[in-house]
């Protein structure tokens, strides 16, 4: 019987022991988690951001292609035919507005300072005739009709006159029968169509230079089908290109072409983009993205706020240095560097961006 008792007295004392531990134990964490506070340097390397509202937006990604703006591209045609004796611009080339592209050795040219030569000569004999007969109408040795007939001829020698320097002033042309090609804009060369020795027909149709002004270009991407409706003008646009994969560059669509290609069932928009530094050149591929609203508000917060753990999304909410909540969000949508957030935050909380995940793991573990 005294052994009985005394097993019994020993349980309920083992039992008690149990008890008196894990009570301490309890008391310990839950001290540990009141005594949790942020220290002076954690606290200046965390980053915080209120939750916004916004409205929702979606993206359509695009495949496009970069190409001037055809406003600003001109093609120079020869105005006269000839040799081509120099050629002083290369492909790539900026030039300035009135500068000299080429040098033609032209008949035509000949032809025209031939004919000025002979205006010439004939002018001064107008000239000389109207004063001869000045003279005669003021001895009463001629008419006024006289008169008249040489100031007409004289005017008609100097119209002649000035139409031969005005075609040659248009050919650029000297008094060495030679014709100057030259900028009527200032802007790069995009194309070059002679060289030295080339033979020039003056009703070519082909160009001998195109120059193109580059501070504004385009950019054509192609619209699939099925999001036709989803495009419209004025939508802003985000380009990027494998030259310059980290930057971003901001357009506006401008030009909706109304029309779809039967072959590859896609439609054409148009991009306008300022290019002030010329980093964008006419045939580069690019990558498009299109933002527009998708219809309603959420909350936002920075994307790079989220800590994914355990198949959920979490978020530190921050109150302050002594209080900060782990917070499971429903998140319907990434775009870009935000998060739209379905439920678990109110507009107005605070959520840590920076260093969140040194908390989460010092809360959570």
């Amino acid at each position: 019987m005294n052994l009985i008792k005394l097993i019994v007295c020993a349980g309920l004392l083992a039992l008690m022991v149990a008890c008196s531990k894990e009570a301490k134990t309890a008391d310990e964490v839950e001290g540990k988690k009141e005594a949790f506070a942020l220290t002076d340097t954690m606290l200046s390397r965390v980053s915080t951001e209120a939750v916004v509202v916004q409205p929702v937006r979606s993206q359509l990604r695009l495949i496009g292609r970069i190409v001037p703006d055809e406003n600003r591209v001109i093609k120079v045609f020869p105005l006269v035919g000839g040799n081509v004796r120099d050629v002083r611009v290369e492909l790539g080339d900026y030039v300035q507005k009135g500068q000299t592209l080429a040098v033609i050795q032209s008949s035509e040219v000949a032809g025209y300072n031939s004919q000025l030569v002979q205006a010439q000569a004939e002018l001064r004999l107008a000239e000389k005739n109207l004063q001869v007969a000045k003279e005669m109408y003021a001895d009463k040795l001629s008419s006024e009709r006289d008169v008249l007939a040489a100031r007409r001829e004289v005017e008609r020698e100097e119209a002649e006159l000035t139409r031969l320097k005005e075609v040659l002033q248009i050919y650029g042309a000297d008094q060495q029968s030679v014709a100057l090609v030259k900028a009527p804009i200032s802007g790069y060369v995009l194309e070059k169509n002679i060289n030295q020795g080339t033979q020039l027909r003056s009703d070519d149709a082909n160009a001998v230079f195109t120059i193109s002004q580059l501070n504004e270009i385009w950019v054509l991407a192609n619209v699939n089908e099925s999001d036709i409706g989803r495009v419209k003008i004025d939508l802003p646009a985000q380009i990027q290109t494998l030259s310059y994969p980290d930057r971003i560059f901001h357009g506006t669509v401008n030009k909706v072409y109304n029309v779809l290609d039967q072959t590859t069932k896609t439609m054409q928009v148009r991009i306008r983009l300022a290019n002030e530094k010329m980093l964008l050149k006419p045939g580069m591929n690019a990558s498009v993205i299109l933002a527009f609203d998708d219809g309603g508000s959420m909350p936002t917060i920075p994307a790079k706020a989220l800590i994914f753990d355990k198949s959920k999304q979490f978020v530190m909410v921050f109150h302050d240095r002594q209080h900060i909540d782990t917070r499971e969000v429903q998140v319907h949508r990434s775009l870009g560097d935000v998060a739209y957030i379905r439920s678990g935050l109110k507009p107005g909380e605070k959520v840590i961006t920076q260093s969140q995940l040194l908390i989460y793991d010092a809360l959570n573990d």
